[in-house]
């Protein structure tokens, strides 16, 4: 993963405000003017500014609300931004902490600082401390300062970033508080390097890319080991519904196989699987042209599993991982799978395929039985699966599904701590008959619930092993103007697995 961002925490005394030499200088300010003694310490060196702007309702103080103090006079600073927080000793929610957070992240981005200082807000945020806020500000200000920095026809000019953030709290740093921000600075590099996967083009990031970039991880972690199958492989294990959707391409298919060894021998390994489907123009059932370009983004659960991986490899998490990423290109060739075509799991099951553009799902049933071999603790695979994901939840909330309720419970925690949430659907045997095939054992589509239906078809193969299904399709990329890859649900995996640890 690329270091991005040189951040430290230290202690700071209010007196040692007119001292500090940053750029760019952040603090937090409440709407009932009752200053802080840091926003009180500020007011006094530049001759009562903060309570001038108070007075005029220039500064509110209200969550959201932000001003800023331009050279202020007795601060060694360019600019110092004030960022609303609400009523003193109010408690907030996780929401509202990680809009302050961001906003004051995004105050030093915009500034165009290259060495910022934050002082830690003094907020009271429900169910968490002070290691939570440091985490979270270290994981905004990586996951908010990414640049795509693979532009082909970049502009001839300089790129103003920031490289340094100094972050100061009240007193004297614990291991606590130091291992915290090492742990949001590295789900945030995680989460940027699944920015970096996903947002590549497909003709660069194919699934021979996604392979050896694996073996690259392993080469820079030395508990970290890869291990990639190709087609010929494939074949001999008889993972034939895999290979059925690379068949009209001229990419070759990959198996990637992660393994992270941060635990005991012989304990079991949490298990990822990523739905990396590099491009997908829907194969032989062609998918509409407006807007095909963002199916390079179809790859973006196997970028957060191979990135999440990587966050567990960098922090030495105690814990045993495994990440497999089953990887095509569905492309409508001469050789290209047809509707009706019935093809063999390897679990020994047919599949009738209705629908060519329900691919990701043919990838994962193969994946998910070859991890067998491994005896997984838990199973969580994570796919760009479903559009109707995105008309059930929008693009704010991933799909869960799962046939463990502690497993689910698991990721949903995680997904609140980490702010990277998820919500639980259905999975029930009423869905199931929706998958019936006259022709087969399973129907890779069926009924209205497609999100549903296409998480029953993976339940199929999961019967052995307490397994969950992360629907990302509405949140593991952004389209419009800010098109890109959002590097989730890198936070959330990376917290889930941390928690376990």
């Amino acid at each position: 993963m690329k270091k991005r961002l040189n951040i430290t925490i230290n202690k700071l005394n209010p007196s040692e405000l007119s001292k500090l030499k940053s750029d760019c200088i952040v603090l937090g300010i409440n709407s009932d003017k009752k200053l802080n003694k840091y926003a009180n310490e500020l007011n006094k060196i530049t001759n009562g500014s903060i309570k001038k702007l108070q007075n005029k309702e220039y500064i509110k103080g209200n969550i959201g609300n932000s001003g800023y103090l331009a050279a202020p006079h007795g601060v060694k600073s360019d600019i110092v931004y004030l960022i609303g927080t609400g009523k003193n000793k109010e408690n907030i929610s996780m929401e509202k902490a990680m809009s302050i957070l961001s906003n004051m992240i995004n105050s030093i981005l915009k500034s165009k600082a290259v060495n910022a200082s934050i002082v830690l807000p003094e907020i009271i945020v429900d169910g968490q401390d002070k290691n939570w806020l440091i985490q979270q500000l270290a994981y905004l200000a990586e996951n908010n300062s990414y640049t795509y920095d693979a532009k082909i026809n970049k502009k001839d000019k300089k790129v103003v970033r920031l490289k340094k953030l100094n972050i100061f709290i009240n007193s004297s740093p614990s291991s606590l508080n130091k291992k915290s921000l090492k742990i949001g600075q590295a789900i945030g590099r995680g989460s940027n390097t699944a920015k970096d996967f996903g947002n590549l083009p497909g003709n660069i990031c194919t699934p021979t890319y996604l392979g050896t970039q694996s073996k690259a991880a392993a080469r820079k972690y030395t508990n970290l080991k890869c291990k990639v199958m190709g087609e010929r492989e494939m074949e001999k294990l008889g993972m034939h519904c895999l290979l059925s959707v690379g068949n009209g391409s001229a990419q070759e298919s990959k198996l990637v196989i992660l393994e992270y060894s941060g635990g005991k021998k012989g304990d079991k390994p949490h298990v990822l699987v990523g739905k990396g489907i590099t491009f997908d123009t829907g194969g032989i059932s062609l998918k509409p042209g407006a807007a095909m370009d963002e199916m390079k983004f179809d790859m973006c659960g196997a970028a957060s599993v191979i990135s999440t991986i990587q966050v567990m490899a960098e922090l030495k998490i105690p814990l045993n991982v495994v990440a497999v990423v089953a990887s095509a290109e569905n492309m409508p060739g001469s050789k290209a799978t047809k509707p009706g075509d019935v093809v063999k799991t390897l679990s020994g099951q047919t599949v009738e395929i209705l629908n060519t553009d329900a691919e990701g799902r043919l990838v994962l049933a193969d994946a998910l039985t070859y991890i067998k071999r491994f005896n997984p603790k838990t199973v969580t695979d994570v796919a760009t699966l479903t559009g109707a994901c995105i008309i059930a939840l929008g693009h704010a909330t991933s799909g869960l599904m799962s046939n463990s309720d502690k497993h689910a419970n698991d990721l949903y925690e995680a997904g609140i701590k980490s702010q990277d949430k998820a919500w639980r659907l259905p999975i029930w045997d009423v869905y199931q008959k929706d998958l019936n095939s006259n022709f087969a054992d399973i129907a890779n589509i069926g009924g209205r619930a497609g999100t549903i239906t296409a998480a029953c078809f993976l339940s199929r193969f999961t019967k052995d092993y307490d397994w969950a299904h992360l629907d990302v399709a509405g949140t593991a990329h952004i389209g419009g103007p800010a098109k890109g890859s959002s590097g989730r649900p890198v936070p959330l995996l990376s917290q889930f697995l941390i928690d376990k640890a």
